[in-house]
C-alpha cells in the first residue's frame, strides 16, 4: 500500500472538500464530478508524459515523481538495463560464434526459407567465392552447379554431393545442408580433394596391380593344366597340382571382382531400359544348371517393370545375390526370387534363402570389402568377400537401396529397392 499513498492522500485531499462544498451547496454530484475530472486529467497527463519518455528510448531518470508513478519509471528503467545486459551478452556470444566458425577449415552458410544467404563464414567466402556483400542474395544464383541447384532445390538432404570449388575446379566440395528452426538452413561445404585424390590412388593402384597380376596367374595356370594331364603322375603330385589349380582360381576369382569394383567406381553410367523378367529368367536359369542337385531356385515375377541402368551392371548384381544365396544355404533348400511392386511403387527384387542367417551384429557391416561373418560351419564356404560389395556399389549407381532381415538358423532375406524414377517403360 505505500506506492499508493500518495495517490489516496490526494484523493483525500481531494474528496474532504467536495463533499464539504456538496453538503454546503446541496450539488453532491457536480464536486464529485470535478474531482474525477481533474484525476483523469491528471493521469491522462502522466500517461501521455510516460508515452513520450518511451518514445525517446526511455533515457533519462524520471525521480521527479511520487508515488506509483515513481514506481512505474523505476521498473521501466531497470527492465531497460536488464535488456541492456542482456543484448550485451549476446552480441558478446554472435562475436564469440563468428569468431569460432571463421576459424572453422569447413565452409558454413545459414540459408533462409527461400535459399538466400543470411551469413557466412571465411572458409565459405574462399571456396565458394561469396562475399559478405551476398547477405539476402539467393545462393543458387551464385554458385550455379546444376547438381548443387537440383540438391537445394530437392529438400532431401539425407544424402551429400560432391561438386567441384566455384573459384578452383581442381578443389572438390563435399556439400551437407540440415535444416533447423523455423525454415532455415546450414549449408557446409567440406575440402574433400585429398580424400579424392587417394581414393583414386587407391583404385588405381587396385586396377594396375590386379592387370599386372592377370598375365603371371594366366601364366601358371596354363602350366598347371600341362603337369595335371601329364601320364603316370604320382597321387602325391595330382593332389598338390589339384590344389595349386585350385587356389589359382580362387585368386583369379578375386582378381575379377577386384576389376569390376574398380569399373563400377569410374566408368559412365548407362541408361538402358532394361527388361528386368528376362534378366531375372536368364540369371536363375544359369543359377540351376550349375547346380549338382535338383533345381533349386524358384522365381516368381509378379510385375514386366523395367529399369532404367547398365544391364551388364544389374546382371552382376543380380548374381552375385542369388550365388551368395544358393552358397549359404543347404544343398536341400530352396532359394527363392521375388520380382514385384510394392504399395509405394517401389520396384523389389527380393532373394531369400533358408541357411545359416546373418547375427544382427553383422548385418551392417557384411557389405564391406572382405568382411565375412565369423559362424561355425560343417563346410568350408570359399569366397572373395566381394559379392555384397559389388551388389551395393551397383545398387547405389541405379539409385537403390539394399534390404536385409535375417535370423540366424532360419535364412536371409535380401531386398533390392528401386525407386519409381528409375523405372521406364
Amino acid at each position: 500500500m505505500g506506492r499508493w499513498s500518495k495517490e489516496i492522500s490526494l484523493l483525500l485531499f481531494l474528496l474532504v472538500p467536495a463533499l464539504s462544498l456538496g453538503a454546503f451547496f446541496g450539488h453532491f454530484s457536480f464536486f464529485l464530478l470535478l474531482v474525477t475530472s481533474y484525476l483523469l486529467i491528471r493521469q491522462t497527463l502522466y500517461v501521455d508524459e510516460l508515452e513520450k519518455w518511451l518514445s525517446r528510448g526511455a533515457y533519462g531518470d524520471k525521480n521527479q515523481h511520487k508515488g506509483i508513478w515513481r514506481d512505474i519509471y523505476y521498473h521501466v528503467l531497470k527492465i531497460r538495463k536488464i535488456d541492456k545486459k542482456r543484448k550485451k551478452k549476446l552480441t558478446r556470444m554472435i562475436d564469440r560464434f563468428r569468431t569460432s566458425t571463421d576459424a572453422l577449415p569447413d565452409a558454413a552458410v545459414v540459408l533462409g526459407s527461400f535459399g538466400e544467404i543470411d551469413w557466412t563464414n571465411k572458409a565459405a567466402r574462399e571456396v565458394l567465392g561469396l562475399k559478405k556483400s551476398d547477405k539476402g542474395y539467393r545462393i543458387d544464383n551464385l554458385v550455379r552447379n546444376p547438381l548443387f541447384i537440383l540438391f537445394l532445390k530437392s529438400n532431401d538432404y539425407a544424402q551429400k554431393i560432391s561438386i567441384p570449388s566455384p573459384v578452383n575446379e581442381n578443389m572438390i566440395l563435399q556439400i551437407s545442408i540440415v535444416p533447423y528452426g523455423a525454415n532455415l538452413r546450414l549449408l557446409l561445404a567440406q575440402d574433400i580433394t585429398h580424400l579424392k585424390n587417394i581414393e583414386r590412388m587407391r583404385t588405381d593402384f587396385v586396377v594396375n596391380v590386379s592387370h599386372e597380376l592377370r598375365t603371371p596367374l594366366t601364366v601358371i595356370k596354363g602350366y598347371l593344366e600341362t603337369l595335371q594331364g601329364m601320364e603316370n603322375l604320382p597321387p602325391v603330385y595330382f593332389r598338390s597340382f589339384q590344389n595349386m589349380s585350385t587356389q589359382a582360381l580362387r585368386m583369379q576369382a578375386l582378381i575379377d571382382d577386384l576389376l569390376l569394383l574398380a569399373r563400377l567406381e569410374t566408368k559412365a553410367k548407362k541408361s538402358d531400359c532394361v527388361n528386368i523378367t528376362e534378366l531375372l529368367k536368364q540369371i536363375c536359369r544359369e543359377s540351376d544348371l550349375l547346380e549338382t542337385n535338383e533345381r533349386r531356385v524358384e522365381l516368381t515375377l509378379e510385375t514386366d517393370v523395367r529399369l532404367r541402368g547398365d544391364e551388364e551392371e544389374l546382371r552382376s548384381g543380380f548374381t552375385n545375390l542369388l550365388v551368395n544365396a544358393l552358397k549359404y544355404s543347404p544343398a536341400d533348400k530352396p532359394v527363392k526370387v521375388r520380382w514385384y511392386k510394392s504399395e509405394g511403387s517401389n520396384a523389389n527384387l527380393e532373394v531369400e534363402d533358408f541357411g545359416e542367417g546373418i547375427s544382427s551384429t553383422d548385418i551392417p557391416r557384411i557389405t564391406e570389402r572382405f568382411y565375412r561373418a565369423e559362424v561355425k560351419r560343417n563346410r568350408k564356404i570359399n569366397g572373395t568377400g566381394l559379392g555384397l560389395a559389388i551388389v551395393k556399389h551397383v545398387l547405389v549407381r541405379h539409385e537403390a537401396k539394399l534390404e536385409i532381415e535375417s535370423q540366424l538358423g532360419r535364412g536371409s532375406r535380401f531386398r533390392c529397392v528401386f525407386p519409381l524414377s528409375r523405372q521406364c517403360l
